[in-house]
């Protein structure tokens, strides 16, 4: 029984095939459904988050939570830098991606201390690992996120329930499409990010897939509060977007 918050599109919904592709029964959560299978939650809201993991529940338990649902400053509208940014937008993204997994662990607690193989999977980022500009909202709630991580590890690990955090990289999603499509030279503006990539290529949402279902799977048991980058290689060695590597 899996339940994967924000995963009516992009990484959230790659993870929802690939979990149901292996025979899991998955509940998707969004603020926006496309269908009505999806299950209508804003996760920084308390009573939104306990319906739907009362709803993801089966059998009274929940074996794997992720806490995929996630926005940026940019998707909010208005100023993204210190000066410009309003604190209501500040406010609406660490609401939605620190404390919307914050609540996520809480609301499932009862329900994943009844499963024999229990596992909390966060996103964070490789904005919790180093800064960009223009993303002090960002940067901030998924470095909350990525300690988030390591205190639930600690606290839960008396209910043998494991959580790990993936950190991706740029990904095709909508939140990196828009933003490449709002720059002057769309094309360009993905070609400079791929550069600073070790893998010549944006990420896929089947990259972030294929780690979740190790990290949920019986051959992670030994990992345990870890922040695992899926981000083709770009912080093993790169300083900025436009920074070049011959390969």
């Amino acid at each position: 029984m899996w339940v994967i918050t924000g995963g009516a599109r992009g990484i959230g919904a790659g993870i929802a095939r690939a979990a149901a592709a292996q025979g899991a029964h998955v509940t998707v959560t969004d603020v926006d459904p496309e269908d009505d299978a999806c299950v209508r939650c804003d996760v920084a809201s308390s009573d939104d988050m306990a319906a739907a993991m009362a709803a993801g529940a089966r059998d009274g338990r929940i074996d794997v939570l992720v806490n995929n649902a996630g926005i940026h400053e940019r998707m909010l509208g208005g100023g993204t830098d210190l000066a410009s940014m309003d604190v209501d937008t500040f406010d609406r993204v660490l609401a939605v991606n620190l404390r919307g997994a914050w609540l996520g662990a809480k609301s499932a607690l009862p329900y994943l201390r009844r499963s024999d193989y229990p596992s909390i999977i966060n996103a964070a980022s490789v904005a919790a690992l180093t800064g960009f500009p223009g993303g002090t909202a960002y940067g901030a709630s998924k470095g909350g996120v990525g300690l988030l991580t390591k205190c639930l590890a600690v606290e839960l690990a008396r209910y043998r329930i494991r959580v790990n955090a993936y950190c991706p990289g740029a990904v095709e999603t909508r939140m990196v499409t828009d933003h490449l499509e709002a720059q002057d030279d769309p094309a360009a503006a993905e070609q400079r990010q791929i550069a600073t990539h070790l893998v010549r290529r944006l990420g896929r949402p089947a990259d972030v897939a294929e780690l979740v279902l190790f990290l949920a799977g019986r051959g992670a048991e030994f990992i345990n509060g870890a922040l695992i980058r899926v981000d083709g290689g770009s912080l093993a060695w790169r300083g900025a977007v436009g920074t070049e590597l011959t390969l």
